[in-house]
Parts: structure tokens; sequence; C-alpha cells
């Protein structure tokens, strides 16, 4: 090529650049006289999110469309700081726009493999007397994202202007906001009819006008979360005035966010589609940081055997029960045991041991027991004990030497920025000492299994040990708080008459897989599974971890049916049903060609198994009793083949 041609062809990329620069600065759609509005689309498929500014009060909104249906209407964004109010009275400095793509895996989770595909536009906001802030989107095929970036410190964040408006006639499925993110769920027949209040940032909300007339799995749906939540900042919930359908985001206790420089938010997440999109996403993951964990050959899911529900305290305090469910474990096949409270108090006082010393605690010796038979213990911290930097080095170093192969981490009972940090602090040394996590009375994952995928599971809901469950908890948990992450609710205590399914063995059996948690801790007595053999059979079988996840059918609060892809190609069913005794039709996504498919289903002396043939694309019928479930487990069908049992 000449000089000449190479100068000219230079000249005319830069020309290009500029032109493409400058129309990307320049509205994409005029929504009215008084807006001025831009477009960020997604892939084929993805929803459109709408980015606004009033042209008289310079106030920034959010909307988000879905095959010209709403989704979100016009809904505020911005923040104020000590020095600025970002969001009112800006102007439009510049936009940019880019395609993000990525692959990455996840030992944990709906599926295993991973790929995203996102379009990320920057909008460069300024106040009237130059500040500066950038709202970041991103669009995806199953959802849409903000976050603030401020370039320079404008002192603490005092609070955002950040909304959600849903539009008329929305319904939603919403749980009161607490600390330890464990209260129920309750279906509203519209947005605007919840109480006033605070909700979890985690609110489902079916947006195309439905009437809370039970519409299933049709229509759209949009679950609000966040994502890529860490110590420069603290966790958000919802919060609601009476007969509004808007729902603002109130920060931890409203305490300002303290900032030494630069400043980025997490992501306020829309997750949106109808109801199989949603439920399947990945969304709040994919907008996470990138694994900080370099190897990660040391974090492996599986079953575990969790013994407070079976033996509690007493058992917690005793080496010789707690080999006796090394034993249990070792002979189901499953990897894991779970010692919980009182394992590190002196047997004759209530003095914690010093992990220092071996010879206060008897764990050591558990763990070289396990270990001989194949199974690996996880014990239970308080997390007071991991404040202290030197005494939190001190606990898990000496963990880690005896063997240890994971630490559940409780009553942290804060969403603060200062609790953010210290989560941050725990998950760099669990990762250096390579231990595995499940945080209870925590934070939900918004995205942080990602990051550090050692979080096997969190609590962050009202699981097995609560007393107050519902089944209308049971059918909402699959498209709330397990979309956005693992999630420790402890299925399998087959002896707890608290239980809301306590007449469906099958439905209990079923929460196992319709509940995904990297570590699933199962909370049976040993006695009550040896009275349910079937029971122990099905869950002898449960792998490590999930290739896929497909819901089958569902309408939130009231029925859910999930199949999960183990990475020998079977795949493990499990369902719940709100109401009466009745016979449901469940269609099997599966993959077309025949499906051997077992069942096991309440009958009048336990649990019954039996085995349909049954083409993908068709439906299973299934009877369920009462408020009750089911779990089965299919595979290919081929000449000869009786079950699915490998």
């Amino acid at each position: 090529m000449s000089v000449q041609l190479r100068a000219r062809t230079i000249v005319l990329t830069l020309c290009s650049t500029l032109l493409a620069t400058a129309v990307a600065a320049l509205p994409a759609r005029a929504e009215d006289t008084a807006r001025a509005a831009w477009e960020v689309k997604g892939p084929h498929g993805s929803p459109t999110a709408v980015v606004a500014l009033d042209r008289t009060d310079g106030r920034p909104t959010l909307a988000v469309r879905r095959e010209g249906r709403t989704v979100l209407e016009p809904s505020p964004l911005g923040l104020v700081t000590e020095q600025s109010d970002f969001s009112r009275g800006l102007t439009l400095a510049g936009r940019s726009e880019r395609t993000i793509t990525g692959h990455y895996t996840s030992p944990t989770g709906k599926s295993r493999d991973r790929v995203t595909r996102m379009t990320e536009a920057r909008f460069r906001f300024r106040t009237a007397d130059g500040a500066r802030l950038d709202l970041v989107t991103r669009v995806a095929r199953d959802g849409v994202a903000y976050r603030y970036v401020l370039p320079r410190n404008h002192g603490e964040v005092l609070r955002e202007a950040s909304a959600f408006t849903l539009p008329t006639g929305a319904n939603a499925l919403l749980g009161g906001y607490r600390a330890d993110n464990e209260l129920p769920f309750t279906r509203y027949d519209s947005a605007a009819s919840a109480p006033a209040g605070a909700y979890m940032m985690q609110g489902l909300f079916r947006t195309d006008g439905g009437s809370g007339d039970g519409g299933g799995a049709s229509g759209d749906y949009a679950l609000i979360a966040e994502s890529d939540v860490n110590g420069t900042y603290a966790g958000a919930h919802l919060t609601h005035t009476a007969n509004s359908s808007t729902y603002g985001l109130s920060l931890w206790n409203d305490e300002p966010i303290v900032t030494t420089g630069a400043l980025t938010t997490p992501w306020r997440a829309i997750v949106t589609g109808d109801l199989a999109t949603v439920t399947e996403s990945t969304f709040i993951d994919d907008l996470a940081p990138a694994s900080r964990v370099r190897d990660t050959s040391w974090i492996k899911p599986g079953p575990a055997l969790w013994t407070w529900l079976a033996g509690g305290k007493e058992a917690g305090q005793s080496l010789a029960a707690q080999e006796k469910y090394v034993d249990y474990a070792a002979e189901r096949g499953w990897p894991y045991e779970v010692v919980d409270a009182g394992w590190y108090f002196k047997t004759d006082a209530w003095d914690v041991i010093d992990p220092e010393w071996q010879t206060d605690s008897w764990m050591p010796e558990l763990v070289r027991y396990a270990a001989a038979k194949g199974v690996g213990i996880h014990v239970w911290l308080h997390y007071s004990l991991l404040t202290d930097p030197v005494e939190r080095e001190k606990w898990l170093s000496t963990l880690s030497r005896w063997g240890v192969k994971g630490v559940k981490i409780d009553f942290m009972d804060s969403e603060s920025q200062e609790r953010m940090r210290w989560y941050d602090d725990v998950l760099e040394s669990t990762a250096r000492h390579h231990l595995m996590v499940n945080f209870h009375g925590s934070t939900i994952p918004k995205g942080i299994q990602r990051t550090w995928p050692q979080v096997m599971t969190m609590e962050g809901v009202g699981g097995e040990e609560k007393r107050n469950n519902t089944a209308v908890q049971l059918a909402s948990l699959p498209f709330t708080r397990n979309v956005i992450g693992s999630m420790d609710f402890t299925p399998g205590a087959f002896h707890r008459p608290y239980r809301p399914n306590v007449a469906s063995d099958a439905g209990e059996l079923g929460l196992s897989v319709l509940y995904e948690s990297g570590i699933q801790n199962l909370s049976g007595t040993p006695e009550s599974y040896d009275a349910r053999p079937e029971a122990r059979r099905y869950l002898e079988q449960l792998p490590a971890r999930w290739e896929e996840t497909r819901l089958l059918t569902g309408d939130p609060g009231r029925s859910a049916a999930l199949a999960r892809r183990a990475a020998d190609g079977r795949w493990f069913i499990g369902g719940t049903f709100t109401g009466a005794a009745r016979t449901v039709d469940v269609p099997m996504r599966l993959g077309a060609g025949r499906w051997l498919v077992e069942t096991l289903t309440d009958g009048p002396s336990g649990l019954v198994r039996e085995t349909h043939v049954v083409r993908g694309g068709g439906t299973l019928a299934v009877p369920v009793v009462a408020d009750g479930g089911f779990a089965a487990l299919a595979c290919r069908a081929r000449e000869g083949r009786t079950t699915c049992e490998n």
C-alpha cells in the first residue's frame, strides 16, 4: 500500500470514528418535546433500555421495554452526595457504546458454562457547576442493569434517587426486608396494593397487566435485584409507599456511604423476560467481576449431611456422635458432613477453645477420621471470631492446617458498608486458605459467587429450620431468592413436624432439586432416611453440581417444577404445588426423543416409585397431595432399560 493511500485510509477511519461518536452522542429518539431519550438495545431478543432526560429540570430516568411492551415505566435515576445533587439539573455531555462478550465457568449455580453478551452504554452527565456523573447501562438477553460512576470524590453519598416504577396492573411477589433476608414472600394482585414498608432486593413483578389471576408462566416478568456489592458501598433494599406503583431504593439504615476517591456503585438490575427466562437467568452473576481465585481446583460442591436438625447442640459437642454421622455420609456417598454450633466450646465450660492448641478440641481427630472414609468436614463459626484480623488468621489458618474443607459463618445480620468490608476481608482470607464458605444470617448472593467461587451457598432465606414456612413460600423461592444465587434452605428434614409439606414426603424430597445450593445441606436424621428407602436411594444419586437448569412449569407462589441436568446426562426433577390434591401436567422440556422417567409420589403407605416413557416436548401426569409435590429422575430411554439409576 502506498504512503498516500495509507494516509487516506487513516483519515477516512478517523472520520468514520468521529462520526460514529457524534451520532452516538445524539438522541436516538425523542419521547416528546419535554424529554430527550436514548435507546440501548442488546443482542437479538433482548429488552430495550430507554434513558431519558427531562428538558426542563434535567432529571434522568430509565425505562425498559420488551417486544413493544412496557416492563418498567420511566423511573428516577441519580444520587445525592455531600457536595452535589446528581438527581436533577443534569445535561448530557456525551455517550459511548460497546459490546461486551465473555465466557466463564461456575462450580455452583444453575449452569456450569456461562456465555455473556451485553451492550454497554455510558452516558456522561454534568451538573450546572460542571460536576460529572456517568450512568453505565448494560442490556442482555435476560436483563437490564445500570450503575453510577463518580470520576472524582464528591464527599459521602447521602442517598440514591434510584427507583422502579411498574406499569399499572403489574402484580407482585415480595418479601419484607430484614437484616437476615429471611422473611416470607407474599403475593399482591397489584404492585400498588402492597403495604408501605421495606422489601428485599429480590422483588418479582408480572408486568404485562396481569390481574393476579394466576397467569402461570405467560407474560413478562421483572425481578429487581443488585450485583457487585462490596465494601465500597452498602447493601440496598426496596421501599414502598402505599398505593404507589413506584418502589424506591434505600441503603442500609440510610447511612451515608464513605468515599475516599472515585466511586463505582453496585449494579441495579432488572432480570426480565418470560418466567422461564427469569428463573433460568444467570444475569446477576454475569454482571459481577470475574473470579479473583485463580486456582479453583480445591472448590468442590456436593451434598452434605448437616447434623444440627438431626442432633442439635449435643451432637455438635460430641466426637462419638459426629463420627456416626460421618459413617452415615460415607455410606450414602455424600462428600461432606457439617458440624454446627458447639464444637469449639470446651466441654466443661462455655469458653471458646484457642484454635492454636489442638489439645483443646477433638476436631482434628474427627477430620482425620472422616478423611479416611472419603468425607470432608465443614464447621460452623460465629462471625465475631473473624472480625479481628489477627484472630481471623489464627482461626482460618488452623482450620486449614487441620484439613477442614469449609466454614459455615453465621450471624452477620447487617448489610452496612462496614459489614461489606468484612465480607471482602473474609473472602480474601478463606480463598487464601482454601476454605469453602457458607454464609448464614447473611446478605444474599448479589454476584458474590462469580467473584469468589469458594462461596458455595448462602442462607438469606427462611429455611427448613424455621417453624413458620408455608406452601406459598416453598413455591415462591424458585422465582425470587434462588434466581440470584445458591440458597441454603437445608431440605430433607422429613422428621420435622413444622414443615409446610409435612403430608408430602415426595414434595420434601423434590426440594433437594428444586432448590439449588453448591453444598446441599441435607437436614434429616439417619433414622428418617432409613425409614424412607426410596428417598434415601434418590438422595444417594444427587450429583455434585448441575450443568443446566430448565423451568418445566410454574406460577410464582403457587407452583414450581424445575429440571436440572447432571454431568452424566440425567435430569433430576423437583416440584412443589399449593392447594388441593390433584393431578398436574408437567411439560417435559428435556429435549427430543424418548425419555424414561422415574417419579416419586406420595402413596397411602409412603413413597411410590413409578416408571414412565415420555417423549420430549410431551407432558407427564403426576399426582400430588394437598400442598405437596414430587421428585423424578429422567434418562434416555433405550431397549431393555428399566431404571435411571447408575
